[in-house]
């Protein structure tokens, strides 16, 4: 497990603490500011258009993509194509992202004007992603594969561990439910709670009996939730 950074090193630089992520020194430090800038901040360049991590997210997202394709394409030479893309998506899933963000400390270089609570629960994995971005623009593809390899693949990469990964629960109880002509149910409601960010419950009925229930922000990530709840109690009829 990668050991978390201090974001609060003794001058409190950015610039140092960068180096420190990195492995080596950023050139255009404006690049990383706007990697961890949070879309509250309002932030505005010079031609008054809105600045934060989003932009470099996507970026960021694109490179990773195909560094890690590029990377299983070298490591898995008899893969056909759709072994390959089911592969890449396990690495760069979001459960993985947001750990390794996390693990990273990123998070505490995020420069907001608002609660964490209103941050969402994938925002480490996006500002990995905008780091990664950020340093593209920097130094180009060649630093981002040195540091993608060495923070993702070598920590958190294992080919047997990612085949038996299960990348959507919700896919894999609905695909397991068809087999068995088993009914499957999802069942949600907005349930705003005390957050200032709105929340919604699923239930999920299999063969109409509540099975598991959850909550998460969006209707997407409830129903995961409970399916995931749902696969490991039903873990022994479904592998049998």
């Amino acid at each position: 497990m990668l050991q978390r950074l201090n974001s609060r090193s003794k001058n409190g630089n950015f610039f140092i603490r960068l180096k420190e992520l990195l492995g080596f020194s950023p050139r255009r430090l404006a690049l990383y500011e706007e990697a961890f800038t949070h879309r509250s901040l309002q932030k505005k360049n010079n031609f008054g258009e809105p600045v934060s991590y989003e932009r470099l997210e996507f970026m960021g997202d694109a490179v990773l993509g195909s560094i890690v394709a590029a990377y299983l394409f070298e490591r898995l030479p008899r893969s056909d194509e759709g072994y390959l893309t089911t592969m890449r998506s396990k690495m760069v899933s979001r459960q993985t992202l947001n750990k390794v963000g996390n693990e990273l400390g990123l998070l505490d270089l995020m420069k907001a004007d608002c609660h964490q609570v209103d941050f969402g629960e994938d925002v480490c994995g996006d500002l990995f992603e905008a780091l990664i971005g950020a340093l593209y623009e920097d130094r180009g593809y060649r630093y981002c594969e040195r540091f993608i390899r060495y923070r993702l693949i070598d920590h958190y990469v294992d080919i047997d561990t990612l085949e038996d990964t299960i990348l959507s629960y919700k896919s894999h109880l609905i695909e397991w439910c068809q087999k068995e002509k088993i009914k499957i149910e999802y069942r949600d409601r907005e349930d705003p709670g005390n957050e200032s960010v709105k929340h919604f419950a699923a239930r999920l009925f299999i063969d109409h009996k509540l099975v598991a229930k959850a909550r998460s922000t969006s209707k997407k990530k409830a129903e995961e939730k409970a399916s995931k709840r749902a696969y490991y109690r039903l873990k022994d009829q479904i592998l049998s």
